[in-house]
């Protein structure tokens, strides 16, 4: 009986396989493409309207569609698609990966988004990870159907290239050299720690100030930069000047032998000075401070020397002279001192012959006094006219002078004040009554 019931409920085990598998197949028409079509149980809920993303990729690693999407760390959609895109013909670099994802749609991310691939664990799964960018600030929003450039996804290290990269190291890196090094290094240092210590803090000095002095360098290379940049433009200019100094040098070539001369000669011109100035160096220096003591006496006397010098030119009259004659007449009273004492005081006073005032034998003997007559009448006061008056004025000059004209009429002569101005009367003043 065993064998009886066997047969028919393999049969009918068969059937319902082959029931469920053509089940399958309609449910997914022509788009089965294997195990990979077939959703995954535990998968992330997209909700009934996802958004769909396209990513650009270099490389996917071995990404796998239906993977995870994630953001912050939250499974947040999953990978539908992943295509092949590049130029025709297949030129290296061109060819890259376009991913097509589903996230959900209350998921906000700015639209330029980046994108990475990353793994779960050591030998976890590989997911995407998308996340606002860090460098710049979020702009828009990212929407259905949007795309995220290649210049905006990266990828983490694989595993299999940080154990080939160690592998490579520990294989042929020269790993097994580094005791050699070590103790060559140690026998190279050995004695001399003070020295190399010595090195790294000038070193570090030499470091720090040039980091201090960042600014100056910058605008150093910033200077050269533009110097640069104008020879640049320059350029014809300078090729036109080293072009024409050709035949300046030549004809400094041919005399050479005269500049050479010149120069020799100049030489000892400048020895022969040098010497002189080391000679009369002393002298020089007692002629300056002299003349120093000049210029600080001259400057002692300030205002007083351009008067000193104002009063030469009137000499022996001062400068307000002219307020003797006033009108047709003048007023003055001469005060005549001729001691030779009082007239040397005020000449060589201050000077270096003022030792000598003292003896006023020597200085009569050193300086010939003129022979001066004086007249019988005193400076200053004229000699009686006949009749008691002065000379020139009738009446002592009190009373006018009648006359009278060609046509009979009289005629007044006014009085001139002290002293007439028509004759010589202020020249007999003067001078004493001496013709």
């Amino acid at each position: 009986m065993s064998r009886t019931w066997r047969g028919p409920l393999r049969h009918r085990a068969v059937l319902l396989g082959v029931s469920a598998l053509a089940g399958a197949a309609a449910v997914s028409g022509c788009s089965f493409r294997g195990a990979e079509s077939l959703p995954l149980p535990g998968g992330p809920d997209v909700g009934s309207n996802p958004r769909t993303v396209r990513i650009e990729f270099s490389n996917v690693l071995d990404l796998v569609p239906q993977s995870v999407v994630k953001v912050n760390d939250v499974s947040v959609g999953k990978v539908e698609e992943i295509e092949l895109a590049g130029a025709p013909g297949g030129r290296g670099g061109d060819w890259h990966a376009v991913v097509t994802v589903k996230v959900r749609r209350d998921v906000r991310l700015p639209d330029n988004a980046v994108a990475s691939i990353g793994q779960t664990s050591l030998l976890g799964e590989k997911y995407v990870s998308l996340a606002a960018p860090k460098d710049q600030a979020a702009v828009g929003e990212l929407g259905n159907g949007d795309l995220i450039p290649l210049a905006r996804t990266s990828r983490s290290t694989e595993i299999e290239e940080v154990l080939s990269a160690m592998s490579l190291l520990l294989n042929n890196g020269g790993i097994e050299q580094i005791a050699t090094i070590s103790h060559e290094l140690q026998a190279a240092m050995n004695g001399r720690e003070a020295t190399i210590k010595s090195v790294l803090d000038r070193i570090n000095t030499f470091v720090g100030t040039l980091d201090r002095n960042r600014a100056a360098i910058t605008r150093a290379l910033d200077s050269i930069d533009r110097l640069t940049t104008k020879l640049s433009a320059e350029r014809v200019t300078i090729t036109e000047t080293i072009d024409e100094t050709g035949p300046a040098v030549t004809i400094l070539n041919r005399n050479r032998a005269d500049l050479t001369k010149m120069l020799v000669a100049l030489d000892k011109l400048s020895r022969t000075t040098t010497s002189v100035i080391d000679r009369s160096k002393a002298d020089l220096l007692a002629n300056l401070k002299d003349l120093d003591t000049i210029l600080r006496n001259l400057n002692k006397a300030g205002s007083d020397l351009p008067n000193a010098l104002e009063s030469l030119i009137t000499f022996p009259f001062p400068a307000t002279f002219e307020n003797v004659i006033a009108g047709d007449f003048g007023n003055v009273k001469l005060t005549v001192d001729l001691d030779f004492e009082s007239i040397a005081n005020n000449l060589l006073g201050g000077t270096d012959l003022e030792g000598m005032l003292g003896n006023g034998a020597q200085m009569r003997n050193q300086l010939q006094v003129p022979n001066v007559t004086l007249p019988q009448s005193p400076l200053g006061v004229l000699p009686q006219a006949p009749g008691g008056g002065l000379p020139g004025l009738t009446d002592g000059g009190a009373t006018p002078t009648p006359s009278t004209t060609p046509t009979g009429k009289p005629k007044t002569k006014t009085r001139t004040g002290a002293l007439g101005a028509g004759g010589g009367d202020l020249h007999t003043l003067m001078t004493g009554g001496l013709s």
